[in-house]
């Protein structure tokens, strides 16, 4: 399980608040990221977390608070986060309103961030603050022992533990890969793989939406953000530069219509 909670408010030389994005394995408490962000948007939780899936995996599940930016299950409807966790496999957890307690070792993590930025002097730039909580991440995983894993490090408990993945996702085990987008004005993008630029066209009627596309070794598939509907599947043909969405039949040419 990963917990994801915040963000955390320090504030740089000129009096800017800036917020801070963390995600943390539950179990080993390896700081997985650690990011800056004026202020954090939806947008932001969405790509980090998909960044930080591509590089150690899809969780079983995640923990967050009741912020907006990670739910919207009290105003209506869902939002980008919530539409994709199920993408993913991943069970959404939050934590009660009024009993903060069940974050408490998130709320501990947090404490000793800002202990840390504290003793620090304060960043002038959200790209200083950055190079500062990378330093942090650094400490905190590989070289400040937890009293509660023993006295070992995040990073040696990480290490040593079998991960907690998801049960099924609905596709194909094996390496895959995420994006998050946006469709330009007639609804394509376009993906690199292998040094090759290849076009994805997922029609008109969705130019301008946002979209996360998620890849394995045979296909593509794009979902949209908002309604979590799949918009396309495209077949991955490394020698075409043009993938077609298999949802649809395929076009003619205006030059071969009669």
């Amino acid at each position: 399980e990963r917990d994801q909670r915040g963000p955390t408010e320090p504030m740089l030389a000129d009096g800017t608040d800036v917020e801070v994005l963390n995600w943390l394995d539950d179990h080993s408490r390896y700081l997985l990221s650690c990011t800056a962000h004026e202020p954090v948007t939806g947008d932001d939780v969405v790509s980090v977390f998909l960044g930080v899936v591509e590089e150690y995996g899809a969780p079983q599940s995640t923990l967050t608070d009741n912020g907006s930016v990670y739910t919207s299950r009290f105003t209506g409807g869902r939002n980008a986060f919530e539409y994709v966790l199920p993408l993913l496999g991943t069970r959404q957890k939050n934590g009660s309103p009024g009993h903060p307690q069940t974050q408490g070792k998130t709320e501990r993590f947090h404490q000793t961030l800002q202990r840390w930025l504290a003793a620090r002097p304060a960043a002038r730039t959200i790209a200083e603050l950055q190079r500062q909580l990378d330093e942090f991440r650094e400490h905190y995983n590989e070289q400040r022992p937890h009293r509660a894993l023993n006295r070992r490090t995040p990073g040696e408990a990480y290490r040593a533990t079998p991960k907690a993945i998801p049960a099924t996702n609905g596709h194909a085990s094996g390496h895959y890969r995420l994006r998050y987008d946006r469709l330009d004005p007639k609804g394509r993008m376009t993906i690199r793989r292998a040094g090759r630029m290849h076009h994805l066209g997922i029609g008109a009627a969705h130019a301008r939406k946002r979209v996360l596309a998620f890849s394995d070794e045979r296909q593509i598939t794009v979902a949209d953000l908002t309604t979590g509907e799949v918009l396309s599947i495209h077949l991955i043909e490394p020698n075409k530069s043009y993938w077609r969405n298999q949802n649809k039949e395929p076009g003619r040419w205006p030059s071969s219509q009669k």
